[in-house]
């Protein structure tokens, strides 16, 4: 598919200059100054093309829970957002212990065809916390990027470290949720710095690659920054929207982690405008009114993650918009060894056009999610998604 963005501010994490962007039968043909083709043609004056974002951290509740949220309306979700590509967790139902659950999760979203997708394997079957059997059975499966038992953590420190291996062997992500749970009822602060600083020692020790998900703590990044400052660059990270957004004096929202102190907050931010954290994650979570009304964790996330992000750290704290999109695109492309995330030829022809100057609303009866629970209704955020092009075809227009 061929498509022509002209007359454009180009933003990746080394462009940043105005001109026109070439996509070629899928692929980021040419970028340049006056590029002609005869082909559809898109004038982008007063907008930024940036590559599409990818977020390794999403939940679509499919299979198993499609009443919150199923491949199809996530995707829409998705694109909305302006990603492309998603890491989806495994805490379905069935949970994604096996081969069937994996194949039928791809062969739905290639039905579907709107975004591209991973499925994360669970490192313990059925998430029982020792059995790690969907590992070894599919070794060296190619649909395989990374493991995680997200929702829940591995607690037993030899079974992490024996997945470890085993992801070390077939060069999986370990996506690591950090919560000790003998620490989860007396203190939730204490239940992630206690398995953050377990599963940064096991990565030291083993090589493998673990990436730690919705890092929210002063003292669990501080564990993380002084690994990769002695060279451990195994070892990566994410940070949510949510938690470099919101403090505890703005918003008790229920989430896991929780958010967290101002001290916090502040602490994610430095870390990112120091160079340290590898990317934004949602987290994504949908869940319905009544499901949430009962207690349940989490909040949609997709629909709002760049403004968020682009708001908080760019407008507010001087970030370049270079380095959120090393946050949003470059870097999880590169953790995940796909050929998104940035506007070089040959890439995938996945991009958005967003509206640095548009300040608008919250409003989840927009969401394209099934879902709606989210802490950031009705208040106001700059840089608006306008259009989503995955592989030099439209596929979101606002």
């Amino acid at each position: 598919m061929n498509i022509l963005i002209k007359n454009v501010n180009i933003v990746d994490e080394s462009h940043s200059f105005y001109g026109d962007l070439y996509i070629e039968n899928g692929k980021i043909k040419e970028i340049g100054l006056d590029i002609k083709r005869e082909c559809e043609t898109i004038d982008g004056n007063g907008l930024t093309l940036m590559p599409s974002f990818i977020d390794m951290h999403v939940h679509f509740r499919d299979p198993g829970f499609t009443y919150k949220e199923d491949i199809e309306t996530g995707s829409r979700a998705a694109l909305r957002g302006g990603f492309t590509y998603v890491n989806l967790m495994a805490n379905t139902n069935p949970i994604c212990s096996s081969l069937e659950v994996l194949e039928y999760v791809n062969n739905k979203a290639k039905e579907i065809g709107l975004i591209d997708l991973h499925q994360c394997l669970s490192i313990t079957k059925d998430f029982d916390g020792k059995t790690l059997t969907p590992l070894k059975e599919l070794a060296g499966n190619k649909l395989i990027k990374a493991i995680s038992d997200d929702g829940k953590g591995v607690m037993g420190s030899r079974t992490m470290m024996d997945a470890m291996n085993i992801a070390l062997e077939n060069n999986w992500v370990v996506i690591s949720h950090a919560e000790d749970h003998e620490f989860s009822d007396i203190d939730m602060r204490l239940a992630e710095n206690m398995m953050t600083w377990r599963d940064i020692s096991l990565a030291k020790y083993t090589g493998a690659k673990l990436h730690m998900a919705h890092v929210s703590t002063k003292e669990a990044m501080e564990y993380i920054v002084e690994a990769k400052s002695n060279g451990y660059s195994n070892i990566t990270l994410e940070v949510t929207p949510h938690h470099i957004a919101l403090n505890t004096e703005i918003s008790n929202y229920r989430v896991n982690p929780p958010i967290r102190e101002e001290e916090d907050r502040r602490f994610l931010i430095d870390a990112i405008k120091k160079g340290y954290v590898d990317a934004i994650g949602t987290d994504h979570a949908p869940h319905s009114k009544e499901d949430k009304e009962k207690g349940a964790p989490g909040m949609v996330g997709l629909e709002t993650a760049f403004s968020i992000s682009y708001t908080t750290l760019v407008k507010e704290n001087n970030l370049s918009l270079n380095n959120l999109s090393k946050l949003m695109s470059g870097r999880p492309g590169e953790i995940l060894g796909i050929k998104k995330g940035k506007l070089t030829p040959g890439y995938d022809g996945d991009v958005v056009l967003v509206d640095l100057n548009k300040k608008t609303k919250v409003n989840s009866e927009e969401f394209a999610s099934k879902s709606k629970n989210t802490p950031f209704e009705g208040m106001e955020y700059y840089g608006e998604v306008v259009t989503t092009i995955k592989g030099g075809k439209i596929s979101y227009k606002r």
